[in-house]
């Protein structure tokens, strides 16, 4: 196994029980991938993924390998309200969570009678794309003829008359301008794509099933931060007899005869070259440029789904906040505050420069969490917003201006926030490809249908016999339910072999 990312420990976990001899070759320190925490002064943070969307797949990942379930070495906890959105206008409204009437009674009452119905209709028809795509989506390995997937759109849009023309939603856009009809509803639909780095000008309307799957299955709470996930994990890969041998980096995949037959790690330096450890398999949790050069040979065939067919680009830039004084009554777990002018926000990531960025859609998280914070007298607060991974993020003068940025921002869903702040510390992309290989700190997006494939990952399977793909890169995307249903694909395509038709 290289990496120790999340989906690469799913499947470790996986294949262990299933009496596979698991090594796990991380060339960082520590497991986890995105997972990361920083702590400083009595403080933490979550500096990678900080909510936790669909449950079920980690559950299901705990009880097949264990005894222990998911709730017994981990807490769970609801965050209620969902989400706060601080709309440009200054429009606020608190959305509960998993509650599809209550949401429209909140839309109602904040936006105008009528909103609210506007988006349960749109989350019903979200339901059916998420009905028709969930199972070759997440729960498959990626079909043969994937091509079905890249041209048939799921989302049933609904109709629209456009001067003489009637036209259907493609996109994501499409879908808030015609079918939602409200400035502040578009910007919610967007702000879903926009926290994976996706464009909803150019996004495909089946994209709706990110607002719907945290919509259905609930927004959770790690006690102690999503980074406690990633331990759980990594300790249920120990109690099954996984091996981790941190510092290790794999500086090729090694064949023969025309198959993965183990990897060479680094040698010291100044040797001719490092050691070779023979696999049955090799399991790969790496960015595809990565991967590529830990071979000598294609991976994928003509008409394969490639690797970085979308738009790509975006990583995080998330400011740890240190506080005095503690959490008002109130305040919400998270608060989404929407950028005033959301077209420049989406053409600087598209294509950054100009006179540089513009006021971004930021989040605020506030976990009320003793176990991120010295006393109740302070607070811990992470802030976070898409940016341009490509971007100078070595220049002192790149991090000011987006600090003050999120901080200007986070101003409105924080009260007193300057005069409150203790300290700060900017994690940017540079740190993100540190920790988890991605160049220039890339963060994937899920899979999804339509949009001719370019929002695809590749397979699981490749087709040098003997390696498999596992976590964001390969199919079925970025995202931690994304992740762990990736670790149980590559799991049971090793176990069951190619025929394995997907997760029960």
């Amino acid at each position: 196994m290289i990496g120790a990312g999340t989906g690469a420990l799913a499947a470790a976990a996986r294949l262990a029980v299933a009496g596979h001899r698991v090594t796990v070759y991380e060339r960082t320190e520590t497991y986890g991938g995105a997972l990361r925490r920083v702590e400083r002064d009595g403080f933490a943070f979550d500096t990678g993924p900080a909510l936790l969307h669909l449950p079920a797949v980690y559950r299901d990942l705990f009880v097949k390998t264990g005894k222990r379930q998911l709730e017994d070495v981990v807490e769970l906890v609801q965050v209620d309200p969902s989400s706060r959105h601080v709309f440009a206008d200054g429009t606020r409204v608190s959305l509960p969570n998993a509650s599809r009437a209550g949401v429209v009674t909140a839309l109602d009452e904040a936006l105008g009678a009528g909103a609210g119905q506007r988006w349960g209709d749109f989350l019903v028809r979200a339901r059916e794309a998420w009905d028709r795509t969930r199972r070759p989506l997440l729960e498959e390995p990626l079909w043969p003829n994937w091509q079905v997937l890249a041209g048939r759109e799921p989302y049933p849009a609904v109709p629209h008359k456009r001067l003489l023309r009637t036209r259907r939603a493609a996109t994501l856009a499409e879908i808030g301008a015609w079918e939602l009809r409200d400035e502040r509803l578009a910007a919610l639909l967007a702000s879903h794509a926009l926290a994976y780095g996706l464009d909803p000008r150019t996004a495909p309307a089946s994209a709706a099933v990110l607002p719907y799957l945290e919509h259905a299955f609930g927004t959770w709470y790690v006690r102690g931060g999503l980074r406690e996930l990633a331990r759980a994990l990594y300790e249920r890969c120990l109690e099954r007899r996984v091996e981790f041998v941190f510092g290790a980096e794999v500086t090729r995949i090694v064949t023969r005869d025309g198959r993965a037959v183990g990897v060479e790690l680094a040698g010291e330096p100044g040797s001719a070259g490092g050691t070779v450890v023979e696999a049955d398999h090799v399991v790969a949790g790496v960015h595809p440029a990565r991967l590529s050069a830990l071979t000598d040979r294609p991976l994928d065939a003509e008409g394969d789904v490639r690797a970085g067919q979308e738009a790509a680009g975006s990583g995080r830039f998330t400011l740890l906040l240190a506080l005095r004084g503690g959490r008002e009554a109130g305040a919400a777990h998270r608060t989404v505050v929407h950028a005033p002018d959301a077209d420049a926000e989406a053409d600087f990531l598209a294509s950054p420069g100009g006179d540089g960025p513009p006021s971004p859609t930021v989040t605020v998280l506030r976990p009320d969490d003793p176990a991120l914070r010295p006393d109740d007298a302070h607070e811990a607060v992470t802030v976070t917003a898409v940016v341009p991974a490509g971007a100078d993020w070595a220049d002192e003068q790149t991090v000011r201006r987006w600090t003050e940025l999120l901080l200007e921002a986070a101003g409105t869903a924080v009260p007193g926030l300057r005069e409150r702040l203790l300290w700060h510390e900017a994690h940017t992309p540079r740190q993100t490809a540190q920790e988890t290989g991605a160049p220039r700190g890339e963060v994937p997006a899920p899979a999804l249908a339509a949009g001719g494939g370019r929002f695809l990952r590749p397979a699981n399977s490749t087709r040098l016999p003997g390696l498999h793909r596992v976590g964001g890169w390969a199919h079925p995307g970025g995202g931690l339910p994304h992740a762990g249903m990736s670790g149980a694909l590559v799991a049971g395509l090793i176990v069951e072999g190619p025929d394995f038709r997907g997760s029960q």
